[in-house]
């Protein structure tokens, strides 16, 4: 089981995907300083707090310290999670991916068309057999 265990943890993929992880987290700090830095205060500009507050009391709870508070249903962050996630996905969408695919389709036009390979030499003896039927 442990040499299985230790050719799963060698594989490449395992690797790979491990690879990915850590340097996503790491660029998802970036896109979350650009979307925090220059996306919110423009949304904020135009269309004020971005906040969306909306749930429901549904209970009341005391603490250790006798402090009453309010058990809330609360819609308006999951509400602000799916647009904080549709704003995110945009900016990766539009400051990443569309110039990642116009480089690579300019790329793509630069590299010259690979020469159209010749039949195979199953191909040509199949050839050489029908022309030999043939005659």
């Amino acid at each position: 089981m442990l040499e299985e265990f230790k050719k799963f943890i060698l594989k490449g993929d395992v690797v790979s995907l491990s690879t990915g992880v850590l340097i996503g987290a790491a660029f998802g700090k970036i896109v979350e300083g650009f979307t925090k830095g220059i996306v919110e205060p423009i949304m904020k500009l135009v269309g004020g707090s971005p906040n969306v507050s909306l749930g429901w009391k549904i209970s009341e709870f005391k603490d250790d310290k006798g402090v009453v508070s309010p058990n809330m249903l609360d819609i308006g962050m999951i509400i602000n999670a799916t647009l904080g996630f549709l704003i995110t996905a945009a900016v990766i969408f539009f400051i990443i991916i569309k110039p990642y695919n116009a480089l690579m389709a300019r790329v793509k036009k630069a590299e010259p068309a690979p020469e159209p390979a010749g039949p195979s030499d199953e191909v040509k003896l199949l050839t050489e057999i029908r022309d030999a039927l043939k005659k």
